[in-house]
């Protein structure tokens, strides 16, 4: 299993880099994305982003309705006029959970773990999760976004 950083490490507020295609055909990092997925896991984390575990890259690990999937340079390309407030929480701030607004609906284009380009939608949690998970790949904490 995989130690969480905590706020306030600086690692979790820097951007995160690309990951170039030919380091996603390797070995050593499709070890990081089994061991990033049991650690959310073991944790009960809905997602985690390689930033939480000292990997500033872009690559986050989505537990959703089909298991666990991979997400490398996730971009947002479409999200819905229409927002809703849920309670947030991270595996990098303990304990602390919030109300956030986030859009109801996103579209999502990524890598996948054979380095082709995919794109999915989704609603509701699953948007809610690319949102607060993609936000971490730019140093952005679900804090900076609760409502006050």
């Amino acid at each position: 299993m995989l130690k969480i950083i905590t706020h306030p490490n600086p690692i979790l507020r820097k951007k995160s880099r690309e990951i170039k295609h030919e380091e996603i055909l390797r070995a050593d990092f499709k070890k990081l994305v089994k061991d990033m997925a049991k650690t959310m896991l073991e944790k009960d984390g809905v997602g985690l982003a390689a930033p939480q575990v000292g990997k500033n890259i872009r690559l986050i690990v989505v537990n959703s309705e089909d298991g666990v999937m991979a997400f490398i340079n996730p971009k947002i390309l479409k999200k819905s006029w229409r927002k809703k407030i849920g309670e947030e929480g991270c595996l990098s701030l303990p304990d602390i959970f919030m109300l956030v607004k986030r859009h109801y609906g996103v579209e999502v284009e990524f890598l996948n773990l054979e380095a082709k380009k995919q794109k999915i939608k989704a609603k509701d949690l699953l948007a809610r999760v690319f949102q607060h998970e993609i936000d971490h790949l730019d140093g952005v904490l679900f804090i900076d976004k609760a409502e006050r």
